[in-house]
């Protein structure tokens, strides 16, 4: 499958927006205008929907957050039950699948950047750290912040959609790094300006890990967008590399940022105890990969097949039917199951910070590359067709869909 030019692609990630627009029910009225219901996806019996009404058009971002509507929980629907396992993976999952260290982050600040407010943001996360016995992380105790994208008080519009995205980060940072402090910095819109604001705010606030769960199509402004936004050595920026199968977008194309693809999952009677394979769910959905259109060719990076920046870098999981769990009630119904590579740029976030701060004036981008035996392999998979094939098909060693693989252990984020 070709690549669209830029426009075309916008205008696609556009109308895949339109027909995902999350139940009413669930994410408040749709915008003038929008398909009256969402397009459900589903995979080896799981079906999920696409959690924003934002569109990707022109410099809006849409989130890349999955939320799936066939899951039948045994707990209960809103709060905390003990003794009981929500449904989707939970952190002893994850640090397993990883071989992560538990209880890590103390002395580390993440930050995470989405567009409008989550009034909720705060008291969900608390029952999904309470759920799983992870220390409470609240405003009044100093480890959470919640700020606009400038760091006052004064919070956006909220908007049940973008929740999704939000609790899906935090609980994903939670997840891996239950020690750090969190600031989540709300855009008040998905433009790239205010979402770009919003980096550098949360570097000004002393975040060493900022997480970015969104995405667009590319453009030839992307390139005065780096230089803006996320030109900040010494702290790893991770963004998520898109959920619609192959193709290029932005900010994930950035040579400053870490591009996280996504992986299905799996538990496995293997050493490792898991398998992971490329995310695809068709031809319109899976992880993202390609060759940019503008970014220049990070140093670190000597893929052959493509002269420009090639995402991703590295992956985690994100296939919705390998999904995680989340706890989200402004616009949800308490616990649910969450994918999408807006669950990986979290989970990779919080890994960076398990490694600790990255050294003054580093590109902590390029540390997987100096550590490519401390990561495990994504060998097999695809998410589409194209030339030369490592761009969108797994093979051992560096490929486009799972970049250099994912985390085994923290070597691979240290300086």
């Amino acid at each position: 499958m070709r690549t669209l030019p830029a426009a075309a692609r916008r205008t696609a990630l556009a109308a895949a927006g339109i027909a995902a627009l999350t139940l009413s029910a669930l994410a408040g009225t749709a915008p003038a205008g929008a398909a009256t219901g969402p397009q459900v996806h589903s995979k080896d019996g799981t079906s999920w929907v696409r959690a924003c009404d934002t569109l990707a058009k022109g410099d809006t971002m849409a989130c890349h957050a999955l939320r799936v509507t066939s899951t039948t929980e045994a707990v209960r629907a809103f709060g905390v039950t003990p003794n009981a396992t929500p449904s989707g993976y939970g952190p002893a999952d994850l640090l397993s699948a990883y071989k992560l260290p538990a209880n890590g982050g103390a002395g580390m600040t993440i930050a995470i950047v989405d567009a409008y407010n989550d009034p909720n943001a705060e008291s969900d996360m608390a029952v999904y750290r309470s759920q799983y016995g992870l220390p409470a992380c609240t405003k009044a105790s100093g480890c959470f912040k919640q700020v606009n994208q400038t760091g006052g008080s004064s919070l956006p519009a909220n908007n049940s959609g973008w929740a999704g995205e939000i609790s899906l980060d935090l609980d994903m940072v939670s997840a891996i790094a239950p020690n750090a402090h969190i600031i989540l910095v709300e855009a008040s819109s998905a433009t790239m300006g205010n979402l770009g604001t919003s980096v550098n705010t949360a570097v000004s606030l002393g975040a060493k890990f900022v997480s970015n769960s969104y995405g667009g199509g590319e453009s030839s402004a992307d390139t005065s967008y780096d230089s803006s936004y996320f030109n900040h050595p010494g702290v790893a920026i991770t963004v998520s590399s898109g959920d619609s199968a192959y193709g290029a977008q932005y900010p994930a194309a950035s040579k400053y940022v870490t591009a996280v693809g996504g992986t299905a999952l799996k538990k496995a009677s293997n050493t490792r105890g898991w398998t992971e394979s490329v995310w695809l769910t068709n031809s319109t959905e899976g992880t993202g990969s390609g060759c940019s259109k503008y970014d220049a060719k990070p140093t670190w990076q000597k893929d052959t097949g493509c002269t420009k920046r090639t995402i991703a870098d590295v992956s985690a999981v994100a296939d919705p039917a390998t999904g995680v769990a989340v706890y989200q009630t402004y616009g949800g119904s308490g616990w649910a199951v969450y994918g999408g590579t807006s669950a990986a740029a979290p989970i990779i976030a919080g890994v960076y910070a398990l490694a600790g701060a990255p050294a003054t004036g580093t590109s902590p981008a390029s540390f997987p590359y100096a550590h490519t035996t401390a990561l495990f392999d994504v060998t097999t998979g695809n998410n589409g067709s194209c030339s030369p094939s490592y761009l969108c098909t797994a093979t051992t060693g560096y490929d486009g869909p799972t970049g250099l693989g994912t985390p085994n252990g923290t070597t691979a984020f240290h300086s």
